[in-house]
């Protein structure tokens, strides 16, 4: 059921994307707006649902399978979107984009996640799958299982580390570049996600995570927003 309705929210987003580039294309802003929002949408959507499924048998296996394939998917039915604050703000930073379509760009990545918030919990009040009972009650899962300031440091080298990684493939076929973003950020939950939740995205950790940042807004601002962003600079000015 999880793995039907994952997909049920990639075809719909599909169709969302393309009648949106048919009938808003006199309209740069509002297509641009909308394109990223569905697609970030996606994103958050179909993660909050993945996560429920981390503690399927057997473990880790079947989570990270399941990360490193929809992680593909995502990259083959999402061309030309970031769907990550951090990815918006590099071309912001070099001049490649105005800071009213980057700042436009973001927004609309806020939004989806509020958005994707708001859908999953009605999904998940219905009762569809076993894994959706109780998961309404998890208003803060606390991702970090670690010290705070371990944490920043693990989701600053994260964030360096992919964006390094999606810089150096940029040149190569689409086709293949996808499998070696979705092995690097399988690779990376494998790694960190038992300690921070390895997002290195503000607008995913604000979605799967936002009562935690209602409750201890320094920490998790400073973890999951400060840091992936501070990344992103580290890699623009050193490397």
């Amino acid at each position: 059921t999880s793995l039907l309705l994952m997909a049920g929210i990639m075809l719909t987003v599909g169709l969302c994307r393309r009648l949106t580039r048919r009938r808003l294309r006199l309209r740069p802003r509002l297509c641009t707006f909308l394109l990223e929002m569905f697609s970030t949408f996606q994103i958050c959507a179909c993660t909050k649902e993945l996560c429920l499924l981390g503690n399927v048998e057997p473990k880790p296996h079947t989570a990270l399978t399941l990360t490193y394939g929809f992680t593909v998917l995502h990259g083959l039915t999402l061309p030309g979107s970031t769907c990550n604050p951090c990815g918006t703000l590099q071309p912001m930073w070099a001049g490649g984009t105005s800071v009213k379509t980057g700042g436009l760009k973001i927004a609309a990545q806020f939004v989806a996640a509020v958005l994707a918030r708001v859908f999953m919990h009605f999904i998940w009040s219905l009762g569809m799958a076993e894994t959706h009972f109780g998961a309404l009650s998890q208003d803060c899962s606390h991702p970090m299982q670690t010290a705070e300031i371990q944490a920043f440091c693990i989701e600053l080298l994260f964030s360096v580390v992919f964006q390094l990684t999606a810089l150096r493939v940029e040149s190569i076929n689409p086709k293949y570049k996808v499998h070696v973003i979705a092995f690097l950020i399988t690779m990376l939950v494998y790694a960190g996600g038992n300690l921070t939740g390895a997002i290195f995205n503000p607008a995913l950790a604000f979605s799967l995570h936002a009562s935690c940042f209602y409750d201890k807004f320094l920490s998790y601002s400073l973890v999951y927003w400060i840091a992936p962003s501070l990344g992103k600079f580290l890699r623009l000015y050193v490397f």
